[in-house]
């Protein structure tokens, strides 16, 4: 089975994490997503806000394209709500 990928480079924040949230939402605990993406800002928000919805990062590595990989592991804690109050 092959590794499911997201790219939101052309995305700005927010909508990088609401993206990627929707993926994440469709995969089972443990399964890993990655994750292509670029700016500074995306780059710090997007595996923070992962972590804090029960999210594991297993990696976050520059692509050589100007871009990074950000690697995912689905949490067993299930969705989290959305939006966040």
């Amino acid at each position: 089975m092959s590794l499911p990928t997201l790219d939101v480079r052309p995305f700005a924040c927010p909508i990088t994490y609401v993206r990627t949230k929707l993926k994440l939402d469709a995969l089972a605990p443990g399964e890993r997503l990655e994750v292509r993406l670029r700016g500074e800002e995306p780059v710090r928000n997007l595996p923070r806000s992962a972590e804090e919805d029960g999210h594991r990062v297993v990696s976050l590595e520059p692509d050589g394209e100007g871009g990074y990989r950000l690697l995912l592991e689905k949490g067993a804690g299930g969705a989290s709500p959305w939006p966040r109050s």
